[in-house]
């Protein structure tokens, strides 16, 4: 992969261990020439993940709606930067400049963003890998209740099978790198409809 799309936090939250491997991840994407793809600002998880690579001299796009520009704090020193109308076009903006998507603790706006572009995995719209860096085991609710909507019948097993996880940066980018993408459904083929 060239260019990953990371989900975090744009609080810091109160794990240090979330914050320094933060800060690692964006050192490790410089150090392997992968283009970070991020919500641009210079506060909290996402700053963290910025100033890493940036400080490893590595390239760092930041996509951030208008209306966030000055709350956020845009990081200044991104080597690009592209503002968009609203939350819905920096999605689709940093799913178009990424390869993958690695997703780091945050709130509400980082499970907005990993359940949608998971969503549009299932129904076929892209073949990209999704990845959780689960810090600290900060992801074991979200995956228990992933498992619950399996055993329950509202999620098939091999969707969840599809988002990889692991709890360390190189564990997480390997899986990420020998991902193998669903393949696309069915009903999906024009020729069925």
């Amino acid at each position: 992969m060239k260019s990953i799309a990371v989900f975090c936090g744009s609080s810091l939250g109160s794990d240090s261990k979330i914050i320094s491997e933060a800060y690692q991840l964006g050192n490790t994407l410089a150090e392997q020439q992968i283009t970070l793809v991020y919500g641009a600002s210079k506060l909290g998880i996402m700053g963290e993940v910025a100033r890493g690579a940036l400080d490893a001299k590595g390239k760092v796009l930041g996509v951030i709606p208008g209306f966030l520009e000055t709350k956020e704090i845009v990081n200044p020193q991104v080597s690009e930067l592209i503002v968009t109308k609203n939350m819905h076009d920096r999605k689709v903006i940093m799913y178009e400049k990424s390869e993958g998507f690695m997703v780091l603790p945050g709130g509400f706006g980082t499970m907005d963003e990993f359940f949608e572009i998971t969503t549009w995995g299932q129904l076929g719209l892209h073949t990209k890998p999704i990845g959780i860096l689960n810090i600290n085991g900060f992801f074991n609710h979200l995956l228990a209740q992933c498992k619950t909507m399996v055993e329950r019948g509202f999620l098939n097993q091999d969707i969840l099978d599809a988002v990889v996880v692991d709890d360390t940066i190189d564990g997480l980018l390997k899986k990420m790198n020998n991902y193998k993408p669903l393949p696309t459904p069915q009903w999906l083929n024009k020729e069925r409809l």
